[in-house]
């Protein structure tokens, strides 16, 4: 009886809610992000296993700092800065989209701190 209780209790320990309680915890980012990230950082960085070891881990922190709807907003802010013309200097000057770039930049500064 105690076997049954006791694989009972391992088995709610291990049921898909404990996985969505992880994925919270980690703010839901794909696993195509991180490994985009990735790829992006090891290019920049250099592609040895040390490095892969720094960029994952450089992602693990941002995704905790950084809700995923947020860290994709601020990319997306980031990409539309980069082209010219008119139409894309609201994302250069307006306070919403600045604000979000800065807290990828702090995301991203902890995580350089952290991890490199």
């Amino acid at each position: 009886m105690r076997g049954a209780v006791s694989a009972l209790a391992f088995a709610a320990a291990i049921a898909p809610a404990g996985a969505q309680n992880m994925s919270e915890r980690l703010n839901d980012y794909p696993t195509e992000a991180r490994a985009d990230y990735v790829f992006g950082c090891m290019a920049t960085n250099g592609q040895s296993r040390a490095v892969l070891s720094r960029c994952a881990c450089s992602i693990d922190v941002i995704a905790s700092i950084l809700p995923y709807d947020k860290y994709v907003q601020a990319e997306t802010v980031l990409s539309l800065q980069q082209v010219g013309g008119e139409q894309t200097a609201m994302f250069k000057s307006a306070v919403v989209p600045r604000t979000m770039v800065a807290e990828l930049r702090r995301a991203q500064a902890e995580a350089e701190m952290l991890c490199f």
